[in-house]
């Protein structure tokens, strides 16, 4: 816990990256603070989520969900991965997913102070956000720092940039529940340098 006694404020923190970042921090230990632009409709839409939540009364416990998503993730998202793992990922998440709508088990009451809930609106959270990530490592096909795609490396095991296609700032918008997250990208130019391949020998 990286992060645990400190306090972060993300403006924008209700979707989006925002989210993401929201996310990031909160599992590093941090307290986070949202702040987005319409309070009352951010308000609504929490009432409305962690009213459906208390609804559900499955079977299976947010822990033992959380420990079935990290393991998911850990096996096929970490920083070395492949096409074959991110798609067997993406069918575990989305199957995961309905399952938590149909058959979570939050005990206790929305009135007090319910850890169990907290744990749920943030799985709720990291299901979206684990579906974002494994669609970008599936769509960015090169190798680059944190992120080795497997089929993408140099003879000798070095990753291998495609600098033609993929040299960009890129974000994915929330666009609907219904809709896949469009993908909004920025050409990055660089004047002073010229782009080579990295070594890390």
């Amino acid at each position: 816990m990286k992060l645990e006694g400190k306090v972060a404020i993300v403006s924008g923190g209700g979707a989006g990256i925002g989210l993401g970042i929201t996310l990031c921090l909160a599992e590093e230990g941090a307290d986070v603070a949202i702040v987005d632009i319409n309070e009352e409709t951010a308000a609504k839409a929490a009432e409305e989520r962690i009213r459906i939540l208390m609804s559900i009364q499955g079977r299976r416990t947010v822990d033992n969900m959380a420990r079935q998503l990290g393991q998911a993730m850990w096996e096929h998202c970490g920083m070395s991965r492949n096409a074959g793992g991110l798609t067997k990922a993406q069918g575990q998440i989305q199957e995961l997913k309905e399952e938590f709508w149909q058959n979570v088990l939050v005990p206790g009451s929305d009135r007090d102070y319910n850890k169990s809930l907290e744990k749920a609106t943030r799985l709720a959270d990291s299901l979206d956000f684990a579906e974002v990530m494994l669609l970008d490592a599936l769509t960015r096909e090169e190798s680059c720092g944190g992120h080795f795609r497997e089929e993408y490396q140099t003879e000798e095991g070095e990753a291998k940039r495609d600098d033609v296609n993929f040299c960009h700032a890129s974000v994915w918008e929330y666009d609907g529940e219904e809709n896949p997250p469009k993908f909004n990208t920025e050409p990055l130019e660089f004047e002073n340098i010229e782009l080579s391949q990295r070594s890390y020998k």
